[in-house]
């Protein structure tokens, strides 16, 4: 269930960062999957646009891949 769920958040997160874009690489759903987990959980349910201004709010703290996801999309 747990993987399912973080699943799930990887492909809000980048559902958010890029709206008229695809959900991200396989990587670069990697590279987040571990930080919306630990910071961003409860922003979930809230969509890919509360998971993403999580991410943003809390970017001194998540990985440093996950942060070049968020530049890379221009986040």
């Amino acid at each position: 269930m747990t993987r399912s769920i973080l699943l799930i958040a990887a492909a809000i997160v980048f559902s958010g960062i890029a709206l008229a874009q695809s959900s991200g690489t396989l990587e670069e759903q990697a590279a987040c999957r571990a930080s919306v987990k630990r910071y961003c959980a409860q922003a979930i349910q809230g969509g890919d646009m509360m998971v993403l201004s999580c991410l943003q709010q809390n970017r001194p703290r998540i990985s440093k891949a996950c942060r070049q996801v968020l530049l890379k999309h221009g986040q």
